[in-house]
């Protein structure tokens, strides 16, 4: 089976992570397969598309118009 190592595991995640653990009566281990389980499967894949053409030109003052109407 395969296997993951996690380095630099934030300590909050660590902390929750086994706090979840003991909550649920499994290792780290276990509750990390569960989590990584339940947030993978919830995923919904992203479907195909054909990129969106435009037929102009973007110049300095297209950029600098769309960045301006976007403040607004």
């Amino acid at each position: 089976m395969p296997s993951l190592v996690i380095k630099n595991l934030p300590p909050e995640i660590h902390r929750r992570l086994k706090a979840e653990a003991v909550k649920n009566h499994r290792s780290m281990t276990k509750q990390a397969i569960a989590e990584l389980e339940t947030g993978l499967l919830h995923i919904k894949p992203i479907r195909d598309f054909k990129p969106y053409k435009i037929d102009f030109k973007i110049n300095d003052a297209w950029l600098n118009a769309a960045k301006r109407w976007g403040r607004k």
